[in-house]
C-alpha cells in the first residue's frame, strides 16, 4: 500500500495552493524588496524568460494559435532574508540605496538545483527523490488554471511581481512541508518505523547542525543564516556549556524589514534573538543599534531604521518606478510588513528518545522543518529535518 501511496502524482498535492508570484532577473534588489514588502509573500519565484520584444505580436498569436511562445524557467527564489542578509554586509551598508540598486542575482545562492521543476503527472517518489539530491522548492505547473484573457492579461502588466503566468500556465511551490504532511495522513501505512525513536533510525543529524554562542558577534552568524536558509533549518544559540537557549530562525527573521541588517551588523547573537521576536524590537536594542552605527560612521545605514527611507531614496534612481508600485501600507503590520507567519525565537526541541511521528507532529504544529535534539539536561545534540525524515521513508521503500 505504501508502494501506491508514493505512486501518487504530485498534482494530488498542489489542489488548492495560490499561484507564484514572480520577479524577472533583470530586476534588481530594490524590486524584490518592494515587491516583498507590497505583497506580504515568504518567497517570490524569480524567472528567466524569452519574451517577444513585440506585445502587440505576441497578442496577435494568442489569437491565432490561442497560446503565446514563450521559454520561462524559475531559477531561484527570494525572500527577506535574502536581502536583510545582502545589506547587512559591511560596504552595502554604507551606501544601502546604491546596494538596492544591485542585481537581483546577488540574492540567489550559487548553488545549483536547489529549485526544480516537476510536471503535476510525476509521482510522489520522484518529488521526493529531487528533495533528497538537494532541492528545496519544487515549481509544479498548476492544472487547468489558464485563460485567454489572462495571458492577454498578463501582457499588459506593468510589475514584474503581479504576473503569475508563464509558459501559459501558473505554477506553485511543492515544499518539503507538504510533502510530510501528505505522508502523515498515511503515516500507518510505514508501521512499526514511525513509532520508533529517533535515535535508532540514523535521522538525528548530529555533525553538521548550526550553532553560535549567546555572547558571539551576530555578523558571525551571517553565513550561518544564509545556509539555514537553504537547508530550511535555523541557527542554534547555546550558552558556554552547550546548552540549547534558542535560535536565530531564518523563518523568524523573514517577518523582519530591512532595518534587521543594521542590527545583525551591530548586535550580539542573543541580542539580535530578542530583536527579531515577534513582539518587535525593544525600543533599547532599536537605540543601540543606531548608536553603534554612529560609532562605526555608518550613518547612511540609519536610512535601515526608518520605514520607507531607503526605498523612497532608491526608487529616485528609478526612472521608471511609479509611487504607485512602490508604496506600501501601514496598517496591521509587524516588523514593516503584514501577512506573514512568525512566530517566537524559543527553539522548539525533542529528545533522543522521541518517537518518529511525535517529532513530525511536532514540526508541523510549529510550521518548522526540523526540531532540535537535546538530552534531559538541555545539551544540544543535534537536530532531526524534514530530509531526514524524508530519507527514512524512501529507505523504507527500498525494503518493501
Amino acid at each position: 500500500m505504501a508502494v501506491r501511496l508514493f505512486a501518487h502524482e504530485v498534482s494530488d498535492l498542489c489542489i488548492g495552493k495560490p499561484a507564484l508570484r514572480s520577479l524577472s532577473v533583470s530586476d534588481t534588489v530594490g524590486d524584490a524588496l518592494s515587491a516583498l514588502k507590497k505583497l506580504g509573500e515568504i518567497y517570490l519565484s524569480v524567472w528567466s524568460c524569452d519574451h517577444s520584444s513585440n506585445p502587440a505580436a505576441i497578442k496577435s498569436e494568442i489569437n491565432v494559435k490561442g497560446f503565446a511562445e514563450e521559454d520561462c524557467r524559475c531559477v531561484g527564489k527570494v525572500c527577506m532574508v535574502d536581502v536583510i542578509c545582502y545589506l547587512c554586509k559591511e560596504e552595502n551598508l554604507a551606501s544601502p540605496a546604491v546596494a538596492l540598486q544591485s542585481p537581483i542575482s546577488v540574492l540567489i545562492p550559487k548553488a545549483s538545483g536547489l529549485v526544480r521543476h516537476l510536471e503535476p503527472h510525476a509521482s510522489l517518489l520522484e518529488a521526493i527523490d529531487l528533495i533528497l539530491e538537494g532541492a528545496s522548492h519544487l515549481v509544479v505547473p498548476i492544472e487547468a488554471r489558464s485563460t485567454r484573457n489572462s495571458r492577454i492579461k498578463l501582457l499588459e502588466q506593468k510589475p514584474s511581481f503581479d504576473s503569475t503566468l508563464h509558459n501559459n500556465r501558473e505554477y506553485c511551490w511543492l515544499t518539503q512541508e507538504d510533502i510530510i504532511r501528505y505522508l502523515i495522513n498515511s503515516i500507518g501505512l510505514f508501521s512499526p518505523t514511525p513509532i520508533n525513536p529517533i535515535n535508532s533510525l540514523n535521522v538525528v543529524d548530529t555533525n553538521r547542525f548550526l550553532a553560535l554562542h549567546y555572547d558571539d558577534p551576530a555578523y558571525s552568524a551571517l553565513s550561518l543564516i544564509s545556509e539555514a536558509l537553504i537547508h530550511q533549518t535555523s541557527v542554534a544559540i547555546v550558552d558556554l556549556d552547550g546548552k540549547l537557549i534558542g535560535e536565530i530562525s531564518p523563518f523568524t527573521l523573514n517577518s523582519c524589514d530591512e532595518a534587521a541588517s543594521a542590527a545583525i551588523a551591530t548586535l550580539s547573537a542573543g541580542d539580535l534573538m530578542a530583536y527579531i521576536d515577534c513582539g518587535g524590537p525593544p525600543e533599547e536594542l532599536v537605540q543601540l543599534v543606531k548608536e553603534r552605527l554612529e560609532e562605526r560612521n555608518l550613518g547612511a545605514a540609519m536610512e535601515l531604521m526608518e520605514e520607507e527611507s531607503v526605498l523612497s531614496t532608491w526608487s529616485s534612481f528609478c526612472s521608471t518606478s511609479s509611487e504607485e508600485e512602490f508604496s506600501s501600507t501601514k496598517n496591521g503590520k509587524l516588523g514593516g510588513y503584514s501577512a506573514r507567519l512568525v512566530r517566537r525565537s524559543e527553539a522548539i526541541v525533542c529528545y533522543p528518545w522521541s518517537s518518529l511521528v511525535a517529532v513530525m507532529i511536532q514540526a508541523l504544529a510549529h510550521r518548522v522543518s526540523y526540531v532540535w535534539v537535546v538530552e534531559e539536561d538541555g545539551t544540544l545534540t543535534g537536530v532531526v529535518t524534514f530530509t531526514g525524515m524524508l530519507n527514512v521513508f524512501r529507505e523504507q521503500l527500498k525494503s518493501m
